[in-house]
């Protein structure tokens, strides 16, 4: 039997800035990010992405556009782990005053880069402003406790 966890990852544009959260190192992967999290039992991939903005941020995001996927294998302990990606230009509502998963900023793309990230947001960032989707796939290097080998193919 193979164990598969699934997240969202929502990155919403207006104009040329994006919306990103400043993580806590205590919430765990602490720096900037985009709006996201685990899917919930029965909900789609896509409800569960305008659920997780609308939890941490307030905004009510609409007509999402589907970037790609990132993961990862794990062969040894029968796992795979799959993040969803979208992007919204669509959206309504109040950003929250304070929100439960790190502050809110709204940043220029350019400004994006230059921010405190993990090193597995800071690659898949430039993915959604290309043209298409993307595939991101891993190994789980167990000795590394790491993600190794990944590919990101274009479509």
């Amino acid at each position: 039997m193979i164990n598969t966890d699934m997240f969202t990852m929502c990155i919403v544009k207006k104009d040329e800035r994006i919306l990103l959260l400043n993580r806590p190192p205590e919430r765990g992967f602490p720096g900037y990010l985009g709006p996201g999290g685990k899917v919930d039992f029965p909900e789609s991939i896509a409800e569960s992405a305008a659920r997780e903005v609308f939890e941490e941020t307030g905004l009510t995001v609409k007509n999402l556009t589907y970037k790609g996927v990132d993961g990862y294998a794990d062969e040894k302990n029968n796992y795979r782990y799959m993040v969803f990606n979208y992007i919204a230009t669509d959206f309504e509502g109040t950003l929250l005053e304070n929100p439960p998963e790190g502050e809110l900023r709204w940043v220029t793309i350019e400004e994006a880069f230059q921010l405190p990230m993990q090193p597995w947001f800071k690659r898949r960032l430039p993915l959604f402003f290309e043209e298409g989707a993307f595939e991101i796939h891993g190994e789980w290097d167990e000795k590394m406790q790491e993600v190794q080998q990944y590919r990101i193919q274009k479509m």
